[in-house]
Order: C-alpha cells, then sequence, then structure tokens
C-alpha cells in the first residue's frame, strides 16, 4: 500500500546500505518519493541511479546537496561553480523537484560573514542561467546558527528568503524543521515563503533534549521537542502540499538499527506525529 505525502532522504538509512538497496526498501513499505546524496548516486553510477527511480516510477522530492560557495581564492571559486554546475546536471537527469543548497560559511581564515554571504548570493547567480536552462529549480536550506562558520552562512528561513527575492522565481527554500523551529518569526517568514511561491521542501526530523552531537543525532519525529504539526499547518497553510521528507542523521540511534525497521518507524511516526 502506498504512502502517500512521505519521502525518505536516503541519508535517513546511508550507513545501512547503498543506493539500490535503499530504494528496494522503500518500495517495499509502499514509499516512492526519496531524496538521495550525490555520494550516494555516485556509488551506484548515475545512469544506474537513474534507471533505477525511471524503472520504479520514483519520484526525487529533491537532490542533496549543491551549494558550499564561498571560496578563499578565485581557483577555488571556480571550483565551486563547476562542482554546483555538475550537481545541477544531475539533478536534471533525475527530474527532481529541487537541488537542494547547503550554502557553505567561512572560507578559509576569513572572519567575514557578511562576504561570505555576498559570496553565496554571487554563486547562486552565477549558475542560474544553467539551472534555467536545465529545467532545475534551487532550495536554498538555511542551516541553524550553529553552523554558521563551517556549512552555512544563511541561518533564517528570512536571511534565505531575501537571497531568493533578487534571484527570481527558480531559486526558493528547503524548510527543513531541524534548522528553523526554534525561529521566533517562523510564522511569518513561512507565510512570506507562500506568497512569494517559493516552498520547495519540506524536511521532518526532531530536536532531542538533550542532544548528544549537533549534526549527528537528530531524532525521530515524536522523540524531540519540535512542534511537527504546527509546522505542517504553517507549511499548507502557505500553499505548499507536497511531500514531507524524512531526513535524520543518527550516528549512535537509528543509523545502528536496521533498515527496514527504521523506515518502518518514519511510516509510523510521520502518520502519528506529521500528518494533519
Amino acid at each position: 500500500m502506498q504512502v502517500e505525502g512521505l519521502s525518505i532522504n536516503l541519508a535517513t538509512i546511508r550507513e545501512q546500505c547503498g543506493f539500490a538497496e535503499a530504494v528496494d526498501i522503500c518500495l517495499k513499505h509502499g514509499i516512492t518519493s526519496i531524496a538521495p546524496w550525490r555520494d550516494q548516486v555516485a556509488k551506484t553510477g548515475l545512469d544506474e541511479a537513474v534507471r533505477i527511480v525511471k524503472s520504479n516510477g520514483i519520484k526525487l522530492t529533491g537532490l542533496c546537496r549543491g551549494g558550499f560557495f564561498p571560496a578563499a581564492n578565485e581557483v577555488d571559486w571556480q571550483k565551486n561553480l563547476d562542482d554546483n554546475r555538475r550537481a545541477i546536471d544531475e539533478a536534471a537527469a533525475f527530474s527532481a523537484d529541487c537541488l537542494v543548497l547547503v550554502v557553505g560559511g567561512l572560507p578559509g581564515s576569513s572572519k567575514d560573514i557578511v562576504a561570505a554571504r555576498q559570496m553565496v548570493l554571487d554563486g547562486i547567480a552565477a549558475v542560474l542561467p544553467h539551472a534555467k536552462a536545465s529545467g532545475v529549480k534551487l532550495a536554498i536550506e538555511p542551516l541553524h546558527p550553529m553552523y554558521a562558520a563551517d556549512r552555512s552562512c544563511v541561518n533564517t528561513l528570512g536571511q534565505a528568503l531575501d537571497m531568493c527575492e533578487p534571484l527570481g522565481e527558480d531559486v526558493g527554500v528547503a524548510i527543513d524543521v531541524y534548522h528553523v523551529w526554534w525561529d521566533p518569526d517562523l510564522a511569518n517568514q513561512i507565510a512570506r515563503a507562500g506568497r512569494m511561491k517559493r516552498i520547495f521542501a519540506h524536511h521532518i526530523c526532531d530536536w532531542l533534549v538533550p542532544t548528544k552531537d549537533m549534526l549527528l543525532d537528530r531524532g525521530m519525529m515524536g522523540d524531540g521537542v519540535i512542534d511537527l504539526k504546527g509546522i505542517r499547518r504553517m507549511i499548507e497553510a502557505a500553499g505548499f502540499v507536497g511531500a514531507q521528507e524524512v531526513e535524520i542523521f543518527s550516528a549512535e540511534t537509528w543509523w545502528k538499527r536496521p533498515a527496514e525497521e527504521v523506515i518502518a518507524t518514519c511510516i509510523e511516526r510521520f502518520r502519528s506525529c506529521c500528518q494533519i
């Protein structure tokens, strides 16, 4: 029986299985929407991964990830742009809903976060013509401020939307609850994103208390403090009715459990904790 409205980001079972096995497990449990990571695709081979997806009627709610634009020198800057163009090509091959952008933090020894944010804006603008020509939408994913230095200098939904405005309708946002649940302006910014028609993806997991590792201790939905149904209500009120995409990095818990158990739990928690 198909599970409607649920996508599995394959990072959720990345330690247990490769791309093909992960797809098989999702299909076995009635899930036909996924979001793979580029390294998972690369291990299988792009052509073979695309064949698996298309022959099984699978939809990609996103491809992870492009971004990491800021660079300390011109050579690295061009390398970053080239890698993003390759990521766009990969997303196009899958007909993915979007390419998720984790935009990058401070380059080299820089302490200038304002300049880093300008590099992000310039970088997206530089690759946007290629994205448009390829039919790929770019989704900026704001990350929690704890990642501002090394992973993303865009840390609130408001900042992400400010970047979207001058870039046009092909650049939007991926709203990951893990990164934005705390934001006192979240409701206003989700409504703004809806008016702009820029919500391209919605990622779910939970924030554990205590969190033992800021990167690799995300919680299963229902095990933490995020108001998952409340955020979903805001997102649907803003006009986005696409899938909720489970993305869990959990080195000591969910990555150590059998993949089928993890997927079955995702389905149960999606139904009990996330659907409205």
